[in-house]
């Protein structure tokens, strides 16, 4: 697997409409690979003043239209890639790493349905309040291999998308992101390193769900 970072050009009107709209995102990395549709973890980091686009794929990515589009084309090649494997093998049992998750917590609303003995699922609402967006990452831990201590982590960002997929006669989406940092504990290295690879709840194709660590 191959990790890679492009700088993102924040000054360019199309970069600042694809950060509100993730789905324009979405089509430019399935560009980037050849044959049949992957897919392809990504997320949208801010650090500082800088905005990039991070990427994890089986196949090493060519992303040359989303630099066009997206980045400084005048900085060629304008990305980043380097294997992933190396990452992978530093996960052990008991290992501590600090790090930083963009997901989409959310809860299954039952409704009770006249005729219906039993509630049936409803609708799917985004947990808006800290509290309960520390609690989904937290009862997620365990099966994914990891242990948290609920004073080492936080949500530092939060922020709503609304988008049509599409032209503006298709379906409307709405995600609700909620950006987490902190230190983790790993306890199960063969579940912690299918987190890694495959993400972390809904809404993957536009940009939720990648947790990255570092020491």
């Amino acid at each position: 697997m191959y990790l890679t970072r492009m700088t993102l050009n924040t000054k360019l009107r199309s970069t600042m409409r694809a950060m509100a709209s993730p789905n324009l995102f979405h089509g430019a990395i399935e560009t980037a690979f050849a044959g049949e549709r992957q897919r392809n973890l990504w997320r949208i980091d801010r650090l500082g003043e800088n905005s990039y686009l991070l990427l994890l794929s089986r196949e090493k990515p060519d992303l040359t239209a989303a630099v066009r589009q997206f980045g400084d084309a005048a900085k060629a090649p304008g990305w980043e890639t380097k294997e992933y494997a190396p990452l992978l093998e530093r996960v052990q049992n008991g290992s501590i790493w600090h790090f930083r998750l963009t997901a989409n917590p959310v809860r299954s609303h039952m409704e009770k349905v006249e005729g219906h003995a039993l509630p049936e699922r409803g609708t799917v609402k985004a947990h808006t309040s800290l509290r309960f967006q520390k609690e989904w990452l937290m009862q997620r831990a365990e099966k994914n291999g990891f242990s948290l201590q609920e004073e080492e982590y936080s949500v530092v960002h939060s922020q709503w998308y609304v988008f049509r997929k599409g032209n503006a006669h298709k379906e409307k989406v709405s995600l609700f992101a909620a950006t987490y940092e902190g230190v983790l504990k790993v306890e199960n290295e063969e579940l912690f390193r299918e987190v890694l690879m495959n993400g972390i709840g809904r809404g993957k194709a536009y940009g939720l769900g990648m947790l990255t660590i570092v020491r």
